[in-house]
């Protein structure tokens, strides 16, 4: 341990005299480097001392160069001032001469920019583009218009008013919705639509193309379409849109039918489940009644018992049954009957189950669509509407499904009804006919 510490002190006593001989070399150079500057210091000043006359001679010409500057600076002083004075009688003289003009020419501005804006976004510019560049520097520029300019704006307002009113074929680039470029042929009407290979197109003020719209309108537009790109002369009938794709862009936001079945969720679903599967059973049970009825409308005509109807049927039980009197046949009768009006009226109950489930199912979706709507409240206010959307939309697209569902269930369902109370009607007179019959023997 005392060798670690004596070895420690050494290593400290050598590290601080390197120091101090470091420090002391640096002070004879510094001390060195002032006494050669004094040196050179004291050269020079006796060389300056040594001829007077010369440097009285430096003295004088600088004064004199010094006045020559002066009496030149006095000189272009009053010449600014002159010009300065000139410039504001001909400024002056300008707007007096040009008072009118400057009406004009802020009037010219004006319609430069607004035409600007509107050609920034009309479908005309994807044939004709570069079109702002003259509208720019009359717009921005505080200068006075020239000529040129005064021209150019006049020939693109024309052209923009006479392209507005002309149906244009042509070719051009456009953008798939993937926005992978394409060569087709282009038909714009005016500055309302353009179309190209039967669909709708969009104008992108952006990259000043032409591009295909993310979702297409309805069918019926599309056809009109097609049958309009086929016309080489004469009228056609079209889709117009006269907002310049306003319309257009709200028309293809509108959900489908398979969008709003999404949009009611799993109860939406059901709801339509099960209501495809009423009306088709319903459907069904009326077919079978129908077939049912025809059967026994032909066995009123036979005097032999079919038993494939319910009347005939009831027919075979009383000539097997050899009832002697009129008691025993009308019970006879009231068993077969019992057990033919289950057959007639079965389904019914099913069908009214349904029908009044479906609206039940739609208030659920609307409950649960609201509950979704306060969670979206909840977390991110009422700032975005569109956070919303989704639970209120759940709770109107149930709730009309359950509608749906339901009224043309309780039509079928009275038909169904109806119709197998009919044929129960035609049982009950056809056996009141056999016990009249045979009590009248």
């Amino acid at each position: 341990m005392n060798k670690l510490i004596f070895i420690f002190a050494l290593l400290f006593v050598n590290t601080a005299t390197a120091e101090h001989l470091d420090l002391d070399k640096l002070l004879q150079e510094v001390k060195q480097a002032q006494g050669e500057e004094g040196k050179i210091n004291a050269a020079r000043e006796a060389g300056f001392m040594a001829d007077p006359a010369k440097q009285q001679q430096l003295l004088d010409a600088a004064r004199a160069e010094l006045g020559k500057q002066e009496a030149l600076s006095t000189q272009l002083k009053t010449q600014l001032d002159s010009n300065a004075q000139q410039l504001e009688q001909l400024e002056s003289r300008l707007t007096e001469r040009s008072g009118p003009l400057g009406e004009l020419f802020g009037v010219a501005r004006q319609v430069a920019g607004d035409l600007k804006a509107n050609l920034n976004n009309s479908l005309i510019s994807a044939q004709f583009p570069d079109r702002t560049r003259v509208l720019s520097g009359i717009a921005d520029n505080k200068a006075l218009p020239s000529m040129a300019q005064l021209e150019q704006l006049w020939f693109t307002l024309l052209q923009e008013m006479t392209e507005a009113g002309k149906v244009v074929y042509y070719d051009s680039e456009i953008l798939s919705a993937a926005g992978e470029p394409r060569q087709a042929k282009v038909v714009r009407i005016g500055a309302f639509n353009a179309l190209a290979d039967g669909q709708y197109l969009r104008y992108l003020a952006e990259t000043g193309k032409l591009a295909d719209l993310p979702r297409q309108p309805q069918s019926k537009f599309l056809n009109l379409a097609e049958d309009f790109m086929e016309i080489t002369s004469g009228q056609g009938e079209v889709a117009l849109d006269p907002t310049r794709g306003s319309i257009l862009g709200m028309l293809i936001q509108t959900p489908e039918f398979t969008e709003r079945l999404q949009q009611g969720g799993l109860i939406g679903y059901m709801t339509m489940a099960l209501g495809v599967a009423g009306f088709i059973y319903g459907l069904f049970r009326l077919v079978q009644l129908w077939s049912i009825g025809q059967k026994m409308t032909l066995q009123m005509g036979r005097s032999v018992a079919n038993e494939d109807n319910p009347l005939g049927r009831i027919f075979a039980v009383v000539e097997k049954g050899n009832a002697e009197n009129t008691d025993n046949l009308e019970l006879l009768l009231d068993e077969a009957i019992t057990r033919e009006v289950p057959i007639l009226e079965k389904g019914l109950s099913i069908l009214k189950l349904v029908a009044a489930v479906a609206p039940l199912l739609g208030l659920l979706g609307t409950v649960t669509g609201m509950i979704v709507t306060f969670q979206s409240i909840s977390l991110f206010g009422t700032g975005d509407p569109k956070l919303m959307a989704e639970g209120i939309s759940q709770a109107l697209v149930t709730t009309v499904l359950g509608l749906c569902v339901a009224i043309p269930l309780l039509f079928l369902h009275s038909i169904v009804a109806s119709r197998s109370r009919v044929l129960v009607q035609i049982l009950d007179e056809q056996t009141a006919g056999l016990i009249s019959r045979r009590a009248g023997r």
